[in-house]
């Protein structure tokens, strides 16, 4: 049974490398859909927003790894 676990975590590998990455991106991304419906419905500043926080949890995450290097 133990082979199972090994071969479930390689998959996970192969798909998350850095977990808390992976995490903020989803956090972000519900974050802001739960933000833009309910604020403003109807603005053009959706997409924006998306993207410049998808890029500062990039940066922050790239940082992070830089100083573990």
């Amino acid at each position: 049974m133990r082979w199972i676990r090994t071969v479930l975590r390689e998959i996970w590998g192969l798909f998350v490398d850095d977990g808390s990455f992976a995490l903020s991106v989803v956090v972000w991304v519900l974050l802001a859909v739960v933000v833009v419906r309910r604020v403003a419905p109807e603005a053009n500043w959706a997409g924006p927003a998306l993207f410049a926080g998808l890029a500062v949890i990039l940066a922050v995450s790239a940082l992070r790894y830089a100083r573990r290097r």
